[in-house]
């Protein structure tokens, strides 16, 4: 097993970044959140602020490395996602690899209950994928279908297991999670998760605000061994392989 890395981010070429974040098997889903050093997801209702520029470029390097890119409804609706767009220079490293441009954007909403005029579907440089439950309202749905691919399974709760499976054989195989607290809590249940890289931001925030994950309660404690940790102006950035 590989030591533990102590590296200082403003000592890193984009080449060692992004090296340092290769994920070591094909199927891969990694988690990415930042938090206070508290343990705040959010401040004034947003992850946003949590964030500084040390922990943006790690998140774009992130980003340039998936097949798809994973979010729920709330945290795109909260955050204000638009269309799933790199710079020139993250979607030159894309294609100097053969791969798209620009990752896949996934939303998950349990009910499809989305706008299908939002300019993150109708602006898209690719198709994205809706994900859903089986059960949601087949008018939601067919909305959808008009630009957007629909995952439909499980009923009452969307089955991440098998979204996951749908999402791979169509070759996005590199999943990237920034959330929400709800999402990554049934990845977690579900024991899918294989990474959790997590930005402690140099903050007291104090009570109130929501973990990073939430929602169902997983069956077991899940042992995660560290990667690295490279420092930032105060912000401690971690990486977090599955035990």
């Amino acid at each position: 097993m590989p030591d533990v890395q102590y590296l200082r981010l403003d000592e890193l070429s984009e080449a060692e970044l992004h090296e340092a974040y290769e994920p070591p098997e094909e199927d891969w889903l990694r988690v990415n959140f930042v938090s206070s050093a508290d343990g705040a997801a959010t401040l004034e209702g947003l992850s946003g602020p949590l964030s500084g520029k040390a922990d943006k470029r790690v998140f774009k390097v992130l980003r340039a490395s998936c097949d798809v890119l994973l979010a729920g409804s709330g945290t795109v609706l909260a955050e204000g996602y638009g269309p799933l767009v790199l710079d020139p220079e993250r979607e030159a490293w894309r294609t100097e690899r053969g791969l798209p441009r620009v990752p896949v954007m996934a939303v998950a909403s349990r009910s499809a209950r989305l706008d299908p005029e939002a300019a993150l579907f109708t602006h898209a440089p690719r198709r994205p994928v809706v994900v859903c439950a089986a059960d949601a309202a087949v008018g939601h749905m067919a909305a959808l279908r008009e630009v957007a691919d629909v995952v439909a399974v499980g009923h009452g709760e969307i089955d991440y297991e098998a979204a996951l499976g749908v999402l791979r054989e169509r070759g996005l195989r590199r999943v990237l999670c920034e959330g929400g607290p709800r999402v990554f809590g049934e990845l977690i249940a579900a024991d899918l998760v294989d990474e959790l890289c997590l930005t402690v931001s140099p903050l007291l925030v104090g009570a109130g605000p929501i973990r990073v994950a939430e929602g169902r309660a997983a069956a077991s404690a899940r042992p995660l061994r560290l990667r690295h940790v490279i420092e930032a102006e105060g912000n401690l950035i971690l990486r977090y392989l599955r035990g």
